[in-house]
């Protein structure tokens, strides 16, 4: 029977994370278990900034500024997002924001923190269909070295 003591939940901060988020503090308030809430702050932005620009020049600093104010405002976003829920009081919680590949970035820290269960919205808020998982809960799935619950 899976006992989870390390649960993660990567987040784009839209209903169904928060559905995936309640789901993984009940689990974890049931176990005593250590929730992870990830949210990724997708290297596409920051790519399209610069290819969106072209024309004109974004030195490297103030590229950083804008990718230290997209952090800021994740954590922000994170904090209140934790905040929503009861539960969270009553299990350690660690709040991570991290730059690249969503699933990418998913699995690495699956990988670094040894989490034994992610808990994962099917859906986003990236407007895919109604019926169908993900990419990004998609690729977990296929590259998770523990069990995978998706929500929706």
């Amino acid at each position: 029977m899976l006992m989870p003591t390390k649960i993660l939940v990567p987040t784009d901060f839209s209903g169904y994370s928060d559905k995936a988020l309640q789901q993984a503090l009940d689990i974890a308030v049931e176990y005593k278990a250590k929730v992870y809430v990830l949210h990724v702050v997708h290297e596409k932005i920051q790519k399209a900034l610069t290819d969106d620009y072209s024309d004109i020049t974004i030195t490297p600093r103030v590229l950083q500024k804008y990718e230290r104010s997209l952090v800021k405002e994740a954590k922000s976003k994170l904090k209140k997002q934790i905040g929503k829920f009861p539960q969270s009081k009553e299990v350690e919680v660690a709040p991570e924001v991290a730059n690249g590949i969503p699933a990418e970035e998913i699995l690495r820290v699956q990988e670094e923190n040894g989490i034994d269960l992610i808990v994962i919205a099917s859906l986003g808020r990236t407007g895919i269909a109604k019926y169908l998982v993900g990419s990004v809960a998609r690729n977990v799935l296929k590259g998770a070295k523990c069990p995978v619950l998706l929500t929706k």
